[in-house]
């Protein structure tokens, strides 16, 4: 099933849904819609200042040099206990992460087809929709290849289901990427866990956790020379949902905007009506058509809303390539 078909109007697995072991990492040439649910046998980690005593799990206990015995489960609002060694409650060894040094972007490099920019995507199932249609249309410029990493259900309020800053830091360090393209959101709309107490969306508490956690994470991937791009959750029909998610856009953006070297893509205004309402029909700016952009879950885009939201994206990345001295 692909991401834009899941029917709960976020990423988390309905009541009494199995979850099915499986990620996905794909180069462009086999980039497609969709992947596997998987429950990420992890250890909380505190990297970069995103993840410490204040988050979910034990966190304080224990570092990137250590092993670690957590419990895992599948994240709450809505979803179900895993299935089988990933169910709530199981306890499992796992082994010392070891990460290594991250490698600075050669910031003087000018993108040729000889020596292309290097294209990071990551995110929840967003990603997967947005991320094969703006592999395809940037790597036909001949100036950038790419890499495209997703996790089902996966987010940056609940690390012990799996961890992004482990995650994010060992692909930058590994892959040397000269631009990222990130979007989380859709499951992070639920309670936060500070010091062993949760705290519900549009708290004092969650407003500022969540914020920081974000900050950190833009803070690391635009470090270095990188270009990062954040993009913005859509907006959803249902109220309570929309409601929630309103309050993470508003912190995203507050984060964004003390960043300078961070590009924000709006994609709540993208994909809203006139007055501001959800939206199932926009007008595609690639023929001036109104089109059905969304999944029937009430969130997610559907192949056509990714298409669109992947165009808005791609000018934003040709505008740094043209800053970086390609020519387009």
């Amino acid at each position: 099933m692909s991401p834009s078909q899941r029917h709960n109007p976020h990423d988390l697995p309905a009541p009494g849904e199995p979850v099915v072991p499986g990620t996905r990492t794909m180069p462009a040439a086999y980039a497609i819609g969709g992947s596997l649910i998987a429950v990420g046998l992890v250890a909380v980690a505190s990297m970069f200042g995103l993840l410490d005593k204040r988050q979910g799990g034990d966190a304080s206990s224990f570092d990137f040099g250590a092993s670690t015995t957590t419990a895992v489960g599948a994240p709450a609002d809505g979803g179900g206990a895993a299935a089988g060694a990933g169910a709530a409650g199981a306890t499992t060894t796992l082994p010392a992460t070891t990460v290594p040094p991250t490698t600075v972007p050669d910031t003087n490099r000018v993108p040729t087809k000889d020596d292309p920019a290097r294209l990071y995507i990551a995110g929840d199932s967003d990603a997967g929709n947005l991320g094969p249609p703006l592999q395809r249309a940037l790597e036909k410029t001949g100036l950038v290849t790419s890499k495209l990493f997703f996790k089902v259900s996966s987010g940056l309020t609940r690390p012990e289901f799996f961890d992004w800053p482990n995650k994010l830091q060992s692909d930058v360090s590994s892959y040397n990427p000269d631009i990222v393209v990130v979007t989380f959101g859709g499951n992070d709309a639920q309670d936060i866990k500070i010091d062993g107490r949760n705290y519900p969306v549009d708290s004092p508490e969650w407003r500022a956790e969540y914020g920081r956690r974000v900050g950190a994470v833009m803070d690391f991937l635009s470090a270095d020379g990188r270009t990062l791009v954040w993009v913005g959750i859509p907006n959803a029909s249902s109220d309570n949902f929309r409601a929630r998610l309103q309050v993470l856009r508003e912190v995203t953006e507050a984060e964004a905007a003390k960043r300078p070297k961070v590009i924000y893509v709006d994609a709540w205004k993208r994909f809203s009506g006139l007055d501001g309402s959800y939206a199932s029909y926009v007008v595609d700016p690639r023929d001036n058509e109104g089109k059905l952009v969304r999944a029937d879950d009430g969130f997610h885009l559907n192949v056509t809303g990714a298409g669109i939201l992947a165009l808005d994206v791609q000018k934003k990345i040709e505008d740094d390539l043209r800053a970086r001295g390609a020519q387009l």
